[in-house]
């Protein structure tokens, strides 16, 4: 690995977007594995929506006290469509909301409020999470060119949920989050620049950002965030040194 003092430091951008309402209807409904469904949602004020970054989130809305953040997982700019995945473990609005979506419904969406544009030509990327990351995964590894140099370390405690994901990964998959941070304890930084992202429940992703940046990773080549938090209602931040 070379000295990261050593290394050009890519500009990362950050976009800001307008931020709009928009009710959106159900136009397709895909169930991917047990625990996952994909919801595709369409509206003619799509026609103004902005998904620069795999890792952005839009606030969706399931009844007037609650919301909670979802990635983009594919946005059709022709069609106006815009596809979300849920993740179906436990009970609760969302994913109650999600079993049941059916063609016709309707749903309130808000955002992205802005993103965060990673450049995808590091010389490697390394891509960790658990299920509420897997769509962000997935976007990211479709985005990248076929050659890339990409480790993906996915925390998904279900083989059924385990999907096919594009070729030029290294994927490795487990169970448990302390099988997570064991994958990235054991993870050595190859040659040259890269860029490590990290997203999941809180506490297992302030572990694994400690020890990214004990492996020598500089501050300008991590994105970790928790996008959610056990016991903790509505939590996403990013998690700094």
């Amino acid at each position: 690995m070379s000295d990261p003092e050593t290394l050009p430091v890519r500009r990362i951008q950050r976009i800001r977007h307008e931020l709009q309402r928009r009710d959106l209807e159900v136009a397709r409904v895909e169930q991917l594995s047990p625990n996952f469904v994909a919801v595709t949602l369409r509206g003619e004020s799509l026609s103004s929506f902005r998904s620069d970054s795999f890792d952005d989130h839009v606030k969706l809305f399931f009844g007037e006290d609650f919301k909670r953040d979802y990635t983009p997982r594919s946005f059709d700019v022709v069609g106006q469509e815009l596809t979300i995945e849920f993740a179906l473990h436990g009970s609760g609005p969302a994913s109650d909301w999600a079993r049941q979506a059916a063609v016709g419904q309707h749903l309130l969406a808000a955002g992205p409020r802005g993103s965060m544009v990673i450049p995808p030509d590091y010389d490697w990327h390394l891509l960790i999470g658990d299920a509420s990351a897997l769509p962000a995964i997935h976007r990211r590894l479709e985005e990248l060119q076929p050659a890339a140099s990409v480790v993906a370390l996915i925390q998904v405690s279900e083989e059924v949920d385990r999907r096919s994901l594009p070729t030029q990964a290294q994927v490795q998959w487990v169970a448990t989050h302390e099988a997570l941070q064991a994958a990235v304890a054991a993870w050595t930084p190859p040659k040259g620049e890269g860029f490590a992202w990290a997203a999941g429940e809180a506490s297992a992703m302030a572990a694994v950002r400690r020890l990214l940046v004990a492996k020598g990773l500089p501050k300008e080549a991590l994105r970790v965030s928790a996008y959610w938090k056990a016991g903790a209602a509505a939590f996403h931040e990013a998690l700094e040194a």
